[in-house]
Order: structure tokens, then sequence, then C-alpha cells
């Protein structure tokens, strides 16, 4: 039997993107809704719940969940503080997949960054690029910031020495500096890459999506993988074995 899915913000790029590939993945959409329905009114017939809507219609879908027990694939980004307390409230009731990109690629990239942020010494300073498409509201993306915690998680330093972009006087580089860039324009899919520059090399790791499916099949498997699983916050990490 297909899996069921409550499926909010059918109508974007990447609703429109899952629902194309359901029945591929082995599921089906039992309710769809987009800003003014109601995503409880099918919640009875799905047995999870994915969204790609927007930050402030998570906690919301995220609440709903929680009191039917229905699990949850979060997709959205850009997440106010109130609005992840939200979120993470309703995670101590349900398990939820929450990643910036449900990509098996990036997530691969997300585990090399880490590696390689613990091999490398602090000589070789690290600065995280990305571009997407002029559409695109939030920036850095949520795939930039989730590189940027594993670097500084792997490095032992915090949010401290993150800077997002440069401008003007801005002195010489601190070594324990990470860089933080966002690029926008034109159609671009999403593009990732992290630089570690040492002395006389350049270690670069680098993701470029060419089609929006691989986030959709990636929803599709951390869908189907979340039902079972016990309350808490799980990352595609998770989903593909790899922590």
């Amino acid at each position: 039997m297909p899996t069921s899915l409550l499926l909010q913000g059918a109508q974007g790029r990447m609703g429109r993107a899952i629902a194309g590939l359901a029945e591929e993945e082995e599921c089906r959409i039992g309710h769809a809704c987009d800003a003014g329905d109601d995503p409880g009114a099918g919640i009875g017939d799905c047995e999870v719940a994915v969204d790609f809507s927007s930050h402030e219609a998570t906690p919301v879908l995220a609440g709903l969940c929680a009191e039917a027990g229905l699990p949850l694939v979060i997709g959205t980004t850009g997440h106010l503080e109130r609005e992840v307390a939200a979120i993470r409230e309703a995670a101590a009731r349900i398990p939820m997949v929450w990643a910036g990109n449900y990509s098996i690629g990036i997530t691969l990239l997300l585990h090399l960054t880490r590696e390689a942020a613990r091999a490398l010494p602090p000589a070789y300073q690290a600065e995280i690029v990305e571009m997407h498409h002029r559409h695109k509201k939030d920036a850095p993306s949520g795939t930039a910031e989730n590189l940027l915690d594993a670097l500084l998680g792997a490095r032992e330093q915090d949010r401290g020495d993150a800077v997002f972009g440069r401008h003007g006087l801005t002195g010489e580089r601190p070594e324990r500096e990470v860089g933080v860039h966002a690029l926008r324009g034109g159609e671009v899919v999403g593009e990732h890459t992290v630089l570690f520059a040492g002395p006389g090399e350049r270690v670069t790791l680098g993701h470029s999506a060419q089609d929006r499916a691989i986030f959709a099949r990636g929803a599709l498997r951390a869908a189907r993988w979340v039902i079972g699983r016990e309350p808490g916050i799980y990352g595609m990490g998770d989903v593909l074995g790899i922590g």
C-alpha cells in the first residue's frame, strides 16, 4: 500500500515536484493544502505530513500533527525563534525529519564537511558559498546554515565565529572566522561550496542541484522512514544511516 501524505505547500515548486513523484516513490497524496486551506481537514486520512509551505505555517501544522500523533517532514527554512520553539515542543510528542535540504548528495556533503573540518588544522580557513534562484526569500539558505553548524561543531566553535558577507575595511581575516556568502540570480536550483584555504593549497567540497526532483525524492524517502520512529527531531543523515 502506498504511504498516504498530507502535503502542505502543494502548489509551490517543491509541492508540485513531490506530488509528481509520489506514485513512483510508493506514496500518494491523501490531502493537499496551501495558504488559506485547513491542513487539519484531511489529517485523519494520512500517515505522515510533509511541509514545504512557509516558515510561519510550519508551527501550526506541527501542532496539529502533535495532537493527531502524525509524523512530520519539514522542508521550510527561515524560522523565527518563537516558531522554532513551537516546532520543538511538538517534536516532544511526534517524530520529525527536519532538514534544510533533502538531497542525498547534500547529506553526504554535510558528512564530508564535518570530516574535513576535524581533519584539517585551523590554518585551513573555511568559507561557505551558496547560490539560488532569484525568487528565494531567505539568505543564507537553510543548507548553508546546516553546513555552517556542521563545520563549527566539528571544530568546537560557535556562531560568534561566523561572518555573513563582508564589506568595507574588514581588517585581516581571523584564523577561526568562517565566512558565509549568499548569491542570488536566474533560475539556479541550488549550489553549495565549502572551501578550506590552507598554506599552499585549497580543499573544495561542493554540490550542484540540477533538478528539484532530487529534493522531492529525498523528502518522500524521509516520509516513509519517519513513520513509527520515536518522538524527536531527526535529520537526513539519520534517514540515510550516516548520522
